[in-house]
């Protein structure tokens, strides 16, 4: 049952990492509504990097933002948690490769390799948590935007950038949630030797030399 948990909780962690990239990649974060507009003909539509805008014809053209320090704060946070998303996912998935009981790394070892597969759990969930984060900040500012009746610039809706941001964070919060388990239905106690089992080999042999010598004894002394 613990080997089972480790590799699904390593499928849904790699699945989950799979995902953060192609969610980042994904140009439709937001996507401009149709609601209430009057020119109909193009579309506008953003993710972390860049603003495209397209026409009826399919004709497009993409340009990535200019500056940093010009951006909201909201897009810059979701840049740096989303990076991280990466880095704990990496971190993560090496530590469960190494940690899992089916793998010969650190040798027999369980006690040590249960320490490092729990922290491969630990780097999913963080993983996660900061793609949760970025995501529902970003749809947070769509949503309030949208309702504004006071907003005048371009409303957006939801794209699917921010469904497959979700989708991964679900899987590795699914992931590390998996590990951690395994983790704890680990028993060191099964897999260590019987520390006193020389030592009891030992009084027994010595029992066994002293009944033997003590006949011994007792027959020489019978024919004096």
């Amino acid at each position: 049952m613990q080997d089972v948990m480790e590799v699904a909780a390593l499928f849904l962690g790699f699945g989950g990492l799979i995902l953060v990239y192609v969610s980042i990649e994904d140009q439709y974060w937001k996507e401009s509504t149709q609601d209430g507009s009057v020119i109909l003909t193009s579309t506008v539509y953003e993710n972390l990097w860049m603003s495209c805008a397209s026409d009826s014809t399919g004709v497009y053209d993409c340009r990535e933002f200019p500056s940093l320090f010009a951006l909201p704060g909201y897009i810059q946070a979701s840049r740096a948690l989303m990076i991280a998303s990466i880095l704990f996912g990496a971190f993560g998935l090496v530590a469960t490769l190494v940690g899992m009981q089916c793998t010969k790394v650190c040798g027999e070892n369980y006690i040590l390799k249960g320490r490092i597969a729990a922290i491969g759990g630990v780097f999913f969930l963080l993983q996660g948590l900061c793609t949760m984060i970025a995501v529902s900040w970003y749809a947070a500012n769509i949503t309030q935007q949208f309702f504004d009746q006071l907003y005048a610039g371009t409303k957006y809706e939801i794209g699917q950038g921010l469904y497959i941001g979700w989708s991964s964070a679900v899987l590795a919060l699914c992931g590390g949630s998996c590990l951690l388990c395994a983790c704890k239905l680990n028993s060191p106690s099964e897999k260590t030797s019987y520390p006193y089992q020389p030592g009891s080999r030992r009084h027994m042999l010595s029992t066994v030399a002293t009944s033997q010598a003590a006949p011994s004894n007792y027959g020489r002394n019978a024919y004096v």
